[in-house]
């Protein structure tokens, strides 16, 4: 699935060698010094070295660390201004150096900005530990949210009050000295483990590339697929072809490869990526990792790392999480078991001899939709051109609902020359914000698909957001136009409904704009978009093949809607699975002994009734970089909770005439625009005029009539 990403920028207690070291280069030469001079303060990328960013967030740590701190030591009474607010405008030299630092080192990182990573990540725990923690600057915090119903504070304000206390009380702020000692050791240790799992994962990613020197054990690919094999391998400067490892388990290549042997090797490569015995194996990292997650919850005063993590989630506990997940898994498996007999009398048909096999599935699928529907993938991709479907699809969508506009601007400076970057204006001619967007798979790029932010706006600050999209979408040869998949488009407006949501923000306090709300709510507007990729006046207007220009005929066309939902129980059961594995691994209490993942991951299975050969989890736990380095930790059933209302609200638009600049407005001005300044059940309900049901989501995703 698809993620969104936000820099580490609050927290530090770094030794006074260590901010000395750092500060001791940092100065008006380094161009994270003073704010960005350029349009939207975006980062000056022409001008940032690797060497820059590691002297900057350490002189930001001890800048904010120092605002802190004079905020706790102020006489004056606590109020919403001179706390508050005043916490709001602190750590601006590193929020711009963390937010550049982080995008460039997930997407395009090198030797030097993994070793700032690494030397980084404990201090950015320590850092965000002794602000959570100053017990001066907390005492004024409680104050103020003590006193709140007096105070006569606007909507937005008491909302900040009141994520700010909470925020602090959840990170450990009311505990005692001994065990603010032990949580600060356990913080710690943990970021230093998720920094590794990172880094080990990237390598292994990159190792487990499945290389041959024949091109008849690529038999079924496509030229234009080959050729891009063909330069993967130049561009590692090996001989032959090479098929890079994408995030997921399943492969999209597996698809189309005839050869058995292959489909094969591609799928182990991808299952044991980082289960070799090697330097890059994460087993041992994520064992340790879940102990960790559950002692410090424990200190924290919850029973799991899960729970500590729900408290301020819409699902409030694992046990409603977990009981979301269980009521689909017998929906799911038996859609997918019924899909694999589809599959079985197919390869029994062909007297294949063999019993369906995980790399065998989207082969053998391949030809049963092909058989159900008559539509062969091969037969749509020239019909859907990257560019294309950007610029007439996930842009024009995005105008007919909104009504902004698109500009590409190719004088702002970008860290990959792959990068693109678009000026968009709002529907009165106002600036809005700049968009960046980088979707080629590099082996220096983690990997998946991301959204976050080089500037959060804010009306305090007077910040325009800067906003952009990463995904791993397979580049073209040279020469070639950049073809994708159907699931590749969904993907792209997927992340542009973070976006979306990140631009409109029309929020005064940072810490309550943009993508700031709670996992599952936040996967929400990313998922309600999906939707406009299939809405006929959007589709007509970007399916365009990419030498004539037709239209993708008619035919193709229901075929291809028709065939929307095949597959929806693997797909529903595999991340049924993932979502599942991470909420076990987080309700291990603080007792449990440290874990085989192999063995762990087996009986976790077993138990949520998940065991299904034939459709492993989309991530197994050693490559699961969503919970173990990306936030989303106990947080993955957050995918399918937003599913629910993703769909629940697009039927809300077909009952009331689909896409349209008035529903457009309105979904704009009481969703996407408010960000995390009201309850997010609230601002739901509000908009939809009352709760969330699943029966929208069980019939988009063809599981009732």
């Amino acid at each position: 699935m698809h993620a969104i990403r936000a820099s580490i920028i609050a927290g530090m207690a770094l030794s006074a060698n260590s901010i000395g070291a750092g500060a001791a280069v940092f100065g008006p030469a380094n161009p994270f010094y003073a704010p960005s001079p350029l349009p939207f303060h975006a980062p000056p990328f022409d001008r940032i070295k690797d060497e820059d960013y590691l002297p900057a967030i350490e002189a930001g740590m001890a800048e904010q660390l120092a605002e802190m701190q004079r905020i706790a030591d102020n006489t004056a009474p606590p109020t919403l201004e001179n706390t508050f607010i005043a916490m709001e405008r602190s750590g601006r030299l590193l929020v711009r150096a963390q937010a550049a630092f982080s995008g460039v080192s997930e997407a395009n990182t090198n030797p030097t900005l993994q070793s700032a990573k690494t030397a980084l990540a404990p201090k950015l725990a320590a850092h965000q530990d002794a602000i959570h923690l100053n017990r001066k600057l907390f005492k004024r915090i409680a104050a103020v949210y003590h006193k709140r119903a007096t105070l006569k504070l606007d909507p937005e304000s008491l909302r900040l009050v009141e994520v700010t206390y909470d925020e602090f009380v959840h990170a450990g702020a009311n505990l005692s000295d001994t065990d603010q000692a032990e949580l600060k050791r356990l913080n710690e240790e943990a970021s230093t483990l998720s920094n590794a799992f990172s880094t080990k994962l990237l390598e292994a990613t990159k190792a487990g590339a499945y290389s041959t020197a024949l091109p008849t054990a690529l038999a079924g690919l496509s030229p234009a697929q080959l050729a891009a094999a063909a330069q993967a391998a130049e561009n590692r400067k090996a001989e032959g072809y090479l098929i890079p490892l994408q995030n997921t388990t399943q492969q999209p290549l597996l698809a189309s490869l005839s050869a058995r042997s292959t489909r094969d090797a591609v799928f182990q490569n991808s299952w044991t990526r980082a289960q070799r015995g090697d330097a890059n194996d994460t087993r041992a990292t994520i064992a340790r990792l879940a102990q960790l997650r559950a002692q410090r919850a424990k200190l924290l005063g919850f029973a799991s790392h899960a729970a500590w993590k729900l408290e301020d989630q819409m699902a409030k506990t694992p046990q409603a999480a977990l009981e979301f997940m269980d009521a689909l898994v017998p929906v799911a498996t038996a859609k997918a078991a019924s899909e694999a007999q589809d599959i079985q009398a197919v390869i029994d048909a062909q007297q294949g001899g063999f019993a369906l096999q995980p790399w065998d599935w989207a082969f053998y699928g391949e030809q049963v939709r092909r058989a159900k529907y008559d539509l062969d993938e091969a037969e749509i991709k020239p019909y859907f051109e990257l560019n294309n479907v950007l610029e007439n699809g996930v842009f024009f969508a995005a105008t007919q609902l909104y009504g902004i506009s698109f500009r590409e601007r190719k004088d702002i400076p970008v860290y990959h020359p792959d990068v693109r970057v678009f000026e968009v204006t709002d529907v009165d001619g106002t600036p809005l914000a700049l968009f960046y967007c980088d979707y080629f798979k590099r082996d220096n790029k983690n990997g998946g698909a991301w959204m976050s932010a080089f500037v959060r706006p804010s009306r305090l600050l007077s910040d325009l957001p800067v906003v952009y999209n990463v995904a791993n979408l397979p580049k073209p040869a040279t020469g070639e136009p950049a073809l994708i998949s159907f699931d590749d488009v969904t993907t792209m407006f997927h992340e542009f409904g973070h976006a979306l949501h990140g631009m409109f923000a029309n929020t005064r306090y940072p810490t309550l704009s943009g993508t700031t709300p709670a996992r599952d709510f936040v996967e929400f507007p990313s998922q309600f978009n999906e939707h406009w990729a299939i809405y006929p006046a959007v589709f007509d207007h970007y399916a365009r093949h990419h030498q004539t220009g037709a239209a993708l005929p008619v035919a193709l066309v229901e075929k291809l809607k028709k065939a929307k939902n095949f597959n929806a129980g693997y797909a529903l059961t595999e991340v049924l699975a993932a979502a599942e594995l991470d909420m076990q691994w987080h309700v291990l209490p603080a007792d449990a002994p440290l874990q085989d993942p192999d063995e762990f991951e087996r009986q976790a299975l077993v138990k949520t009734h998940l065991d299904v050969h034939a459709v492993p989890p989309r991530y197994r736990s050693s490559y699961f970089s969503h919970i173990w380095d990306s936030g989303y930790s106990a947080g993955y059933y957050a995918y399918l909770w937003t599913q629910m209302l993703d769909d629940d609200a697009y039927q809300w638009f077909e009952d009331h005439g689909g896409l349209s600049r008035a529903n457009g407005e309105r979904f704009r001005r009481m969703i996407l625009a408010l960000g995390n300044t009201q309850n997010l059940a609230g601002i739901y309900q509000a908009w939809r005029g009352k709760p969330p049901t699943i029966e929208a989501m069980m019939k988009y995703r063809g599981f009732r009539p």
